[in-house]
């Protein structure tokens, strides 16, 4: 029998991560280049990346570093992962879509000029006690997991399909299963059990959920 501790290690190391049983549909590349699970899966076929797509990919720095002629910069700036590479190039920052970034928080206080507030309500970094609630943009807002508690108290302000993307939301959404926008929920790792037994679109590619993990299975046969 390993020792738990070992076990865990050699675990999370071998971990392998396969597409859910019941996404059925033939890969769309396009959106799974999106996907922050998909990496693996990525590398193996590297000609069905969409680079553009790839950009907005948390997961995906190793391969931007190396293939930097195929950033899309409007995409690189929402990545929280590229933090490093939008310092090291800040006249390719595309300030409209920094305003999502959680991590660019420092660039945007340093640059509040070149910033139009109501894109930073999407932003789950910034301080809502700091924001004039008439520079909100609610339908922002709606799918900022950050502000799930000022949504919950002002129902006739959020608007549904950017809620259906909110990953904080799964309770209102499954309280309000009329309202969901199933095109944009099918993107949403909170909303996977929601979405089995509902229509989903292709959208359901960027879903990282939709990979299931090995981890368990391992583990248990590491220590008997």
């Amino acid at each position: 029998m390993m020792f738990p501790c070992i076990a865990k290690i050699i675990s999370d190391y071998a971990e392998e991560k396969h597409l859910l049983d019941w996404i059925k549909d033939e890969i769309k590349w396009g959106w799974l280049s999106f996907n922050s699970s998909a990496i693996n899966l990525l590398e193996s076929n590297r000609d069905k990346i969409n680079w553009h797509y790839l950009s907005l990919n948390s997961s995906a720095i190793r391969l931007l570093e190396v293939k930097q002629n195929k950033i899309d910069w409007y995409n690189l700036s929402e990545n929280p992962s590229a933090i490093h590479l939008l310092e090291t190039n800040p006249d390719k920052i595309k300030w409209h879509w920094l305003s999502n970034n959680p991590s660019a928080m420092h660039l945007l206080e340093d640059n509040s000029n070149k910033i139009p507030w109501y894109w930073v309500s999407e932003n789950p970094s910034i301080k809502l006690s700091e924001i004039n609630q008439d520079e909100i943009s609610w339908y922002r807002l709606s799918r900022n997991p950050s502000a799930i508690r000022l949504l919950e108290t002002n129902h006739d302000k959020i608007n549904w399909s950017y809620l259906s993307r909110n990953p904080s939301a799964a309770h209102l959404l499954e309280a309000n299963p009329d309202k969901i926008n199933w095109r944009f929920s099918s993107r949403n790792p909170s909303a996977i059990h929601l979405l089995r037994d509902n229509t989903y679109s292709s959208n359901v590619f960027i879903n990282p959920a939709i990979f299931q993990s090995n981890k368990k299975e391992i583990y248990k046969q590491l220590v008997g």
